[in-house]
């Protein structure tokens, strides 16, 4: 499975959970909630309250991030910088400000807290206000009581430094939370929202408003008031106004924390139980709706991500495939600037090293064997040419001193001559058979046939040695496969040879066949001679690397191009004592005889078609 599909079933996974997970609690939640109908619908709207609560207070902030960023407060904070700034100066800004602003509430003060200029009550001027909360100025809105002429109001406050000013100069704005503010909310018919603000130590009525004014209901409320001021935590009533089960009615009551932690305000919100079953629908309603839209959201971003990540690993991947099967000049395109871009980047900084350093090797590789090739050729021609030399020397002297000596070693320095001569043009011939290695002709052949001719080729070589045994394990399983026969017969009896060589002192030799998955053939060549050292194995093909005292060293190096040339391999195992084992893995070649076959067919046609011409241009 790819990573496209891996990354998009993860996503949808993970979707359908969510949704079912979210759809199951829902449903519990709704049947649980049968016997608390009144404290979940209470809960709810209070949800609903809150968030326009919040609402609110996020315009609050961005009003005074207004204010904070205006040219007045910037110059009244350059003004400051000043060793004796003369604050009179700024007393009416406030209140010109917060009115051109819709706010309640607006002071300027410095980083002491000291009062610059205040809308709410400009006698302030000069005070020190120790309820600036100088680290609110990175905060949202807080509740908190302002101090008016006459009396106390409860405010939902922001404060800001002024722009660019090096917190010389802070912004404090707000608007009042009163009734006023209640007879904004859009409450559904049959809910009501009550305020009791927190402006005096001990419970009084005159703080308990709604969006009518001051209320007259405090005998029945007080109670749940305070236990929400005692403890800062939720609680929730019922309150029975008349003996009428429909009149009851359910009140919640949820502590506003101001900046300090204290509770500066609660909220009432009161709700009667008649409207319970037509909001249960509509709950359950909107959750449908939503986790459907939920699901085809999700289904859709997964898509998108998913391909927007597969996209660059398929190309960096179709890459990888091509340098693997020998491009050098492969690059992939860097789209991103993120970690898949920068994986880009460096596989094509690699490619671009592989592509030098392969140059690199392939001129340092053919200067190595041109070095290697004239001094192996020096080594091998310099052995013979010595005995040639005395031979000849012998033979001149002779003939100065006595025609009779010379009549006496003729015949004898002829034959040494004519041998040493002998062995140069076999050194000659050896090297240029390797140097002319034939491109192989692949036809249909029996590997087990032609196992089974390299082993009658060393027959009487093995039948004359009596402490060496012949032993063949062939699969008769084989299928033909494509191969050029001669070639494949060669680099077997180089193999044999050398596993009878290996074996002076007598031993075993295995040929052995086997069928691979791939409907190719594995071929082994076993000893039991003296083996091989790691170092020895690993250098072994290497041409004219030899173990032998008067090898080449090109025997194994032509059994290595002929195999490579079929697309095989060829590896050797060996311990010292306990003998050598070649393998060779030759693959099927289907393709390379459905393409002889094709060149051939392609030769005929071409012959077929110039006999005919020349028919007929003798016939004219």
């Amino acid at each position: 499975m790819s990573f496209h599909r891996k990354l998009l079933l993860a996503f949808s996974a993970t979707v359908f959970f969510v949704v079912v997970a979210v759809a199951w609690t829902v449903s519990s939640l709704t049947r649980s909630a049968f016997d608390r109908i009144t404290q979940e619908r209470t809960r709810a709207l209070v949800r609903q309250f809150q968030q326009e609560f919040n609402s609110r207070g996020r315009e609050v902030v961005k009003q005074v991030e207004a204010i904070a960023a205006a040219e007045p407060a910037v110059h009244m904070a350059l003004a400051l910088r000043g060793a004796q700034p003369d604050y009179g100066a700024y007393i009416p800004e406030a209140k010109v400000i917060a009115d051109s602003h819709q706010l309640d509430f607006l002071e300027f003060l410095d980083a002491q807290g000291k009062i610059i200029s205040s809308a709410q009550w400009p006698g302030k001027f000069g005070y020190q206000d120790a309820s600036l909360n100088v680290a609110a100025a990175s905060q949202g809105a807080y509740l908190k009581p302002e101090d008016l002429p006459q009396g106390s109001a409860l405010g939902l406050f922001a404060v800001r430094a002024a722009r660019g000013t090096d917190n010389l100069l802070f912004v404090a704005g707000g608007k009042r939370i009163d009734q006023a503010f209640l007879s904004t909310l859009d409450l559904p018919a049959g809910v009501r929202a009550l305020l009791y603000e927190n402006l005096a130590p001990a419970l009084s009525a005159q703080l308990l408003i709604d969006s009518s004014g001051r209320q007259q209901e405090w005998a029945k409320i007080a109670p749940i008031i305070g236990q929400v001021l005692a403890d800062g935590l939720e609680h929730t009533a019922t309150i029975h106004w008349t003996a009428r089960p429909d009149d009851d009615e359910t009140i919640d009551a949820s502590p506003l924390p101001g900046e300090s932690g204290r509770v500066a305000a609660v909220l009432l919100v009161g709700s009667s139980l008649r409207s319970y079953v037509e909001l249960n629908r509509h709950v359950r309603d909107v959750a449908l709706l939503v986790g459907g839209a939920g699901i085809l959201l999700a289904f859709s971003i997964s898509s998108w991500a998913a391909w927007l990540v597969t996209r660059p690993l398929e190309r960096l991947t179709a890459a990888a495939r091509s340098l693997a099967a020998g491009a050098r000049e492969v690059t992939v395109e860097v789209s991103s600037r993120d970690e898949l871009g920068e994986l880009a980047e460096a596989f094509n900084r690699m490619t671009r090293e592989l592509g030098e350093q392969s140059a690199r090797l392939v001129q340092a590789e053919r200067v190595a064997a041109w070095r290697e090739l004239a001094r192996r050729l020096a080594h091998e021609l310099k052995n013979p040419l010595f005995p040639l030399q005395l031979t000849v020397e012998n033979l001149v002297r002779a003939h100065q001193h006595s025609p009779q000596i010379f009549e006496e070693i003729f015949s004898e320095s002829a034959t040494t001559l004519l041998t040493e001569i002998a062995n140069l043009k076999s050194t000659i011939a050896q090297f240029a058979e390797f140097s002319k290695m034939p491109r192989p002709d692949f036809q249909p052949v029996d590997v087990n046939q032609i196992v089974q001719q390299v082993a009658r080729v060393f027959q009487a070589q093995v039948d004359s040695h009596t402490k060496i045994r012949y032993r063949l394990d062939l699969d008769q399983d084989l299928a033909p496969i494509a191969a050029d026969r001669d070639l494949v017969h060669r680099a077997l009896c180089n193999l044999v040879l050398n596993a009878l060589d290996a074996m002076p002192q007598g031993g075993t030799m295995t040929l052995l066949t086997r069928k691979r998955r791939d409907q190719g053939v594995r071929i082994e060549v076993r000893d039991t001679g003296k083996g091989l050292t790691g170092e020895q194995c690993e250098r072994l093909f290497t041409p004219y690397y030899t173990t032998k005292p008067n090898g080449t060293g090109l025997g194994l190096a032509i059994v290595q191009s002929i195999i490579s040339d079929h697309r095989g391999t060829i590896s050797v195992t060996s311990s010292l004592g306990e003998g050598t084992s070649f393998a060779i893995e030759l693959p099927h070649n289907g393709g390379e005889l459905n393409r002889e076959e094709g060149a051939a067919s392609r030769l005929n046609a071409t012959r077929s078609r110039l006999e005919r011409e020349s028919t007929s241009a003798d016939r004219r």
